[in-house]
């Protein structure tokens, strides 16, 4: 069966009529975390992708210095924010989705699967009946192929499941912003063993994307830096992944890439912010509520995980 939202996105890339939009990125290096903004450059309409709110585990305390320099970019660039969209609940940073939407406006949108990791996450911290299970805490739940638009710039989303079962890519112009589901080519790919993750179907995703034009740029969530490589880097393109990709370059089966795939990921520690991250990401970058004491609090379950 043809892969209607796929052939759609391939079509949008090689319309050579179809504009090129701009994109700047803010690194921050405590959590390996690429920020991007992509926005039209004449219609000055944004898009902030993958925000990344400041959090101290030592002392729980939040801060709002990487976040407060996108927003200092939008404000200098003179860009209407029209979009936050999330690739995925993450587990490895907290977001600054509505922080920023406070001070600049704009939509919080996620994929519609968040509701699934909604529902596991709400179990494990036992979160009860005061959190909606059914993501209405983001302002849209984008589908599988859903279109939609950055001033003059088409935009399409492409469901790509397998890291976690929410993960989504970003179709923007000749650009994919395609979260954690791929890292740089020298570092391969993203971890599968969260819950809902699934090594297969995340090689799955992965052809999805590789078979998009091999010049569109490709701008990813992270990027540890291997041995001998002196910069951080987070664009890249899916010519450049198809040939070098050391885990899911050209040629290698869904059978090897799973094998290895699930046997790297048994060596891995939990990431240090796993459990503070998913709880502010599945409420859309919102702090849980505060207690009658005025004090907000994160859970920490004990010998469950």
């Amino acid at each position: 069966m043809t892969d209607i939202a796929l052939a759609a996105a391939t079509a949008q890339i090689n319309a050579l009529h179809a504009p090129r939009p701009a994109v700047r990125s803010f690194f921050d290096e405590a959590t390996f975390t690429a920020t991007h903004v992509v926005y039209d450059e004449t219609a000055k309409r944004a898009a902030v992708i993958d925000s990344v709110l400041d959090f101290d585990p030592a002392s729980g305390r939040t801060s709002t210095g990487s976040a407060d320099a996108v927003i200092a970019f939008l404000r200098e660039a003179g860009l209407m924010l029209d979009w936050l969209l999330e690739t995925h609940a993450h587990a490895d940073h907290l977001s600054a989705a509505a922080y920023i939407q406070e001070q600049c406006g704009g939509c919080i949108g996620i994929g519609e699967h968040i509701t699934a990791v909604q529902q596991v996450f709400g179990k494990i911290f036992n979160l009860g009946g005061e959190f909606a299970r059914d993501g209405s805490q983001f302002n849209h739940l984008f589908k599988d192929g859903e279109v939609f638009s950055l001033g003059g710039v088409p935009a399409m989303v492409l469901h790509v499941p397998g890291h976690t079962p929410a993960d989504i890519a970003y179709v923007i112009g000749d650009a994919v912003f395609a979260g954690d589901t791929l890292f740089m080519p020298d570092y391969g790919t993203a971890r599968a063993d969260f819950p809902g993750g699934d090594a297969a179907q995340l090689y799955r995703s992965i052809r999805r994307l590789l078979a998009l034009p091999e010049e569109t740029r490709l701008f990813l969530c992270h990027d540890y830096k291997v041995p001998g490589r002196e910069d951080y880097l987070w664009e890249t393109s899916i010519g450049a992944q198809r040939q070098g990709n050391v885990h899911v370059h050209k040629g290698v089966s869904e059978a090897e890439f799973t094998a290895m795939r699930q046997a790297r990921d048994a060596m891995l520690a939990m990431p240090r912010l796993l459990l503070p991250s998913v709880q502010v990401n599945i409420r859309a970058g919102h702090l849980p509520p505060a207690e009658e004491n005025g004090v907000r609090y994160l859970k920490l379950p004990l010998d469950m995980l």
